[in-house]
């Protein structure tokens, strides 16, 4: 025998609000054109292309293994993130390679991220210095325990370790403790 009824499932969407009258009389169906628009949730998406444009530099060291920063040829100032001019002459910056090894200038615990990040929670985020360099990164710290964050952890010596398989992001690099 043929089954002549779709299967019923909880799947869909959600939706935010349905009104609509009990009777169906005349006065009802016109005024169905009054009606408020019915709101439903669903998942979408799409594919983005991104481009990094003057940063691809800095990413491709990633991917290869190496930390590039910029630095303005006529005052020497280093930033230890892409910047393709320099914020207090304008000069376009050169790229220059620095080691991957600093310290810790702060940190935070994060028991809170994006989608991306959630699963992860606790994790800490630090502030790495590097030397001859004039401003920050900001990277992931593994190797400590976040339950255990302490203010003996500024100025801990840190080396930086490069993803094996490259997601072309700034998590590529990481850092743990270096002694």
């Amino acid at each position: 025998m043929a089954n002549d009824k779709m299967e019923e499932t909880f799947g869909g969407y959600v939706l935010h609000t349905v009104p609509f009258p009990g009777e169906l009389d005349e006065a009802a169906l016109a005024g169905l054109k009054k009606m408020a628009p019915i709101l439903i949730e669903q998942p979408y998406s799409i594919t983005y292309l991104h481009s990094y444009a003057q940063d691809s530099p800095f990413f491709a060291g990633l991917s290869n293994g190496r930390l590039l920063a910029n630095r303005d040829p006529e005052t020497g100032y280093t930033y230890a993130t892409p910047r393709g001019h320099d914020m207090y002459t304008g000069n376009e910056t050169e790229w220059i390679e620095i080691p991957a090894e600093g310290t810790v200038h702060a940190f935070t615990v994060c028991h809170f991220g994006s989608e991306e990040f959630l699963p992860e929670t606790p994790y800490v985020l630090v502030q790495v210095e590097f030397p001859g360099v004039n401003t920050l990164f900001l990277a992931r710290l593994v190797g400590v325990d976040p339950a255990e964050a302490s203010t003996d952890w500024i100025g801990m010596k840190i080396k930086g370790r490069f993803r094996r398989l490259s997601k072309f992001k700034p998590t590529d690099l990481y850092f743990y403790p270096a002694g």
